[in-house]
């Protein structure tokens, strides 16, 4: 008798009648696991970052099994904790133009989770250091990352996107500064940003935000851990980090390019003061008095434990390898789309991105994704925005170098197939539904009806086993999951998302993901 007929439950139960053996459970786990993209091997340009250094996971796994169950909450109870992550923050304020004998020596950090709460944590910083601003507002690039428009959505603070130059992909200083108000609290630049991965004008930009007395902020959770190592293999990286005056605080990931497993972000402010709005500190219950420099007050030391294995096991020379193979990747890859009829690069890669765009009509950039998936490759799509065209977003990391042979060929096999079969055709009507809709006008019946319309009638039915039977595409809108899958072309519902105005597509896109996390039952 097996063991779910011994349980009389399905396998996918996560609290089953009677426990099961442990080799059982780790193979369920490794059956589910295989419907996941690949997050190693050189083929996946976005949501892992992999350097293809044999034993390095071996490692991070046992370093963080060690202290998966230390508590960050008190770090007086555990000073390895403590210890670990002061190393942390000051490897990446060494890194990132701070310390001793720099001009920034005073710089002060804490670990989070990663840098969606790291950007919380700055707006949150720069908002409390005013509490004489009634109604804070922070001026962000539209390139920006969204944790921005997260970070203000939670913290009530108002959202001023400054617009970029559709050719630099870049804001002006002085669109900036236009941006600057009596209630401003923050400015933000990246470094680079994320959808180009270009690096913002910062030491400019910074200069305007010190001119006008506000904090500045720059995102470099993205590039901060390889930036300094391109710059120091030669490439002419723009000063971005604390070597800028005006830069008051800057996030960084080590669970990018840091190679470290999930989530290990760093926040840094140049001084402890600038940190300080940061803590929460609560004393009004009979209980211990709270005091937590990051958003989570329980955490486990295993991230972080994992993530100080990462670095002394690389070290700067390791690092700076990696940054030389992954470089070189990036060079490779470039090339590919540059000899690609019908593509062209969006901007000239400066960190670890390639990104580009069709300039053939007939050459459907969803459709490519599809047919790259197809061949082994998974990209990232991105929806057009404002005067930004649809794109597709490469991010490129030392395990891809191996790889770049491979590319080219298959993506100009993946241009023609996508030109033969020609752009998506959304059902008639839908387009200009899209256009016309509003996102209060969204109610459970339509967005069935434009889910079977879109051939998403299995997620409708059963999401769950929909989601289970697909994951070879893409994901709509470059979400990390989404209702493609095995069970509808990718193409069709980025097609139907690019032609809706970006209010709708964000309720289009929390509705049909809805439609997949419902419980397992």
């Amino acid at each position: 008798m097996s063991d779910d007929q011994d349980n009389g439950q399905d396998t996918g139960r996560a609290l089953p009648e009677r426990g099961l053996p442990a080799e059982r459970v780790l193979g369920d786990v490794k059956a589910l696991r295989a419907g996941d993209r690949p997050t190693h091997g050189g083929r996946l340009f976005a949501y892992v970052y992999d350097p293809a250094v044999p034993g390095l996971d071996e490692l991070a796994a046992a370093a963080h099994a060690g202290s998966a169950h230390v508590n960050g909450l008190d770090p007086t109870a555990f000073p390895s904790l403590l210890a670990m992550e002061n190393a942390l923050v000051g490897a990446a304020a060494r890194l990132l133009g701070g310390g001793p004998g720099t001009n920034a020596p005073d710089v002060v950090g804490s670990v989070t989770s990663g840098g969606t709460e790291s950007l919380i944590l700055a707006v949150k910083a720069a908002r409390d250091a005013r509490p004489d601003v009634a109604a804070p507002r922070i001026a962000v690039p539209v390139t920006a990352h969204a944790a921005f428009a997260k970070a203000a959505h939670y913290l009530r603070v108002a959202l001023d996107p400054v617009p970029v130059d559709p050719v630099t992909l870049r804001p002006s200083a002085a669109a900036v500064a236009a941006a600057i108000g009596p209630d401003t609290v923050l400015v933000a630049c990246s470094a680079p940003s994320y959808a180009h991965g270009v690096v913002d004008p910062v030491a400019e930009i910074a200069a305007v935000a010190a001119g006008a007395g506000v904090r500045c902020h720059v995102d470099a959770c993205f590039g901060g851990w390889t930036l300094p190592w391109l710059r120091r293999l030669g490439e002419p990286v723009p000063p971005f980090d604390f070597a800028v005056a005006g830069v008051t605080s800057i996030s960084v990931d080590l669970h990018k390019y840091a190679y470290a497993p999930k989530g290990v972000s760093v926040l840094l402010h140049r001084t402890p003061a600038l940190r300080a709005p940061q803590f929460f500190a609560y004393a009004g219950w009979p209980g211990y008095t709270m005091v937590n420099p990051v958003i989570a007050s329980t955490r486990s030391g295993g991230p972080i434990a994992a993530a100080y294995a990462t670095l002394r096991h690389l070290g700067e020379d390791g690092y700076l390898r990696l940054a030389a193979a992954t470089r070189d990747a990036v060079a490779g890859l470039a090339d590919a789309v540059r000899g690609t009829h019908g593509l062209r690069l969006l901007a000239e890669p400066e960190s670890t991105v390639v990104c580009f765009t069709s300039t053939d009509p007939t050459l459907d950039l969803f459709v490519l994704v599809d047919e790259l998936t197809a061949r082994g490759w998974h990209t990232q799509p991105q929806l057009s925005y404002g005067d930004l065209p649809a794109s597709v977003h490469l991010t490129v990391t030392a395990a891809v170098a191996p790889r770049v042979a491979e590319f080219g060929p298959d993506l100009a096999d993946a241009a023609a197939a996508a030109r033969a079969a020609g752009p998506v055709e959304l059902p008639a009507g839908l387009t200009a539904l899209a256009a016309t809709l509003t996102p209060d006008a969204l109610t459970p019946e339509l967005v069935a009806g434009l889910a079977a319309a879109l051939g998403l009638g299995a997620a409708v039915a059963d999401p769950g086993a929909a989601a289970a039977g697909g994951g070879a595409g893409s994901g709509p809108g470059g979400a990390e999951s989404g209702p493609g899958g095995g069970f509808a072309p990718d193409a069709t519902v980025n097609a139907l998302l690019d032609a809706a105005p970006p209010a709708l597509r964000e309720r289009l896109l929390v509705e049909f993901v809805g439609l997949l996390q419902r419980p397992t039952y």
